[in-house]
């Protein structure tokens, strides 16, 4: 089932939402809507579910080419999922997904059995069975989520939508769940749009990610192509730490005071004033100098996983990040205070008007 949403706005008062915004999902497709508080995500989420209606004469929805953009949220048939569960407390977990099986008109209705056995089998798939007669408050976060999903999916919705599902969670359960979901996503194959505004969830879950910033999608691909190739300078900073040098561009080249690097891309002509966004991976330390490389100072010290983060001081200029792997950090045997010289691997230069 595909969704498509076709040059939709959405104004409250005064505050614009969501301004001219297209969007496909193919059938099948999990995509992740990824931005910061106020991006849009989830009023583009709430429209597409028919909860939200877009500006009058403001574009239009489609599921599977059919226009649905005057229809209401139970005439979609889709499938959502909030952050907060909103679980009946004083329903057992099989009653809760039950719930939208058992108020569905008589005509359409399922019998007794044929819920039982949809039920335990949407029970046994998101791995919960053994829960079935617990009530809410007897469940952990996590397990919450998940009866919340099987509720969802019990009413066999053409689509799922998910707002924040982990956001209400810790970051252990958060990892486990959203690679559960992931797994699940594959077994089914139902159509899946997703909110969050974690990157990290939406690189590791989702199939495409449409990265949103002030009512408008900046930039949708690949998770790959959302990180190595960012259209702009608010998802390159989005998506990750990123190191900024200011400098000016010279014969395709970026100079940050004695130093020079490749500009890769650079937007800008000439001496013009240019900024380069690197990834903390992307910055090298070493003991010597060599012809490109800027002087600093080891400030701090944290260990993060596999990787060091070393936080430098150039003699001129903002803090650098670099995130040496353990191994590197050993040869080195960097300490605070010590005197070194940092060197970038790879670069993405913009015209300087960005500002984090």
């Amino acid at each position: 089932m595909s969704i498509e949403v076709r040059n939709i706005s959405k104004s409250f008062g005064a505050f614009q939402a969501l301004a001219d915004v297209s969007l496909r999902v193919e059938s099948g497709e999990l995509v992740a809507l990824l931005g910061p508080s106020g991006s849009g995500k989830t009023t583009l989420l709430r429209i597409i579910a028919g909860l939200e209606t877009p500006d009058h004469g403001s574009g239009s929805v489609l599921f599977h080419q059919e226009d649905v953009t005057a229809h209401n949220a139970g005439q979609r048939q889709v499938g959502f999922v909030f952050q907060h569960y909103a679980l009946f407390r004083h329903m057992t977990v099989f009653e809760n997904v039950a719930f939208g099986l058992r108020v569905r008109p008589r005509n359409v209705r399922p019998d007794r059995a044929t819920i039982r056995q949809r039920v335990s089998d949407l029970l046994r798939l998101v791995q919960i069975e053994a829960l079935a007669e617990r009530y809410p408050a007897q469940l952990s976060g996590g397990q919450r989520q998940r009866v919340a999903l099987a509720r969802a999916m019990a009413v066999e919705p053409r689509v799922l939508l998910l707002d924040e599902p982990f956001g209400a969670l810790d970051a252990k359960v958060r990892r486990e769940l959203r690679r559960w979901l992931r797994r699940l996503h594959d077994e089914t194959g139902i159509t899946t749009v997703f909110v969050t505004h974690d990157q990290e969830e939406a690189l590791e879950v989702a199939d495409r990610i449409a990265v949103m910033n002030k009512a408008r999608i900046e930039q949708i691909g690949t998770p790959e192509q959302v990180y190595e190739h960012p259209v702009s300078p608010f998802v390159y900073d989005f998506l990750g730490k990123v190191n900024l040098f200011r400098g000016r561009l010279e014969d395709g080249r970026l100079t940050v005071g004695g130093s020079q690097f490749g500009a890769g891309a650079a937007g800008g002509e000439e001496g013009s004033a240019a900024v380069a966004f690197v990834r903390p991976h992307d910055v090298e330390v070493a003991r010597h100098a060599n012809g490109n490389s800027i002087p600093a100072r080891v400030d701090h010290i944290s260990f993060v996983g596999p990787f060091v983060h070393v936080l430098l001081m150039p003699k001129n200029g903002e803090p650098i990040e670099a995130a040496l792997p353990r191994e590197r950090w050993r040869e080195l045997n960097l300490q605070p205070a010590d005197e070194v010289f940092v060197e970038i691997r790879s670069a993405r230069v913009f015209a300087d008007d960005y500002s984090i």
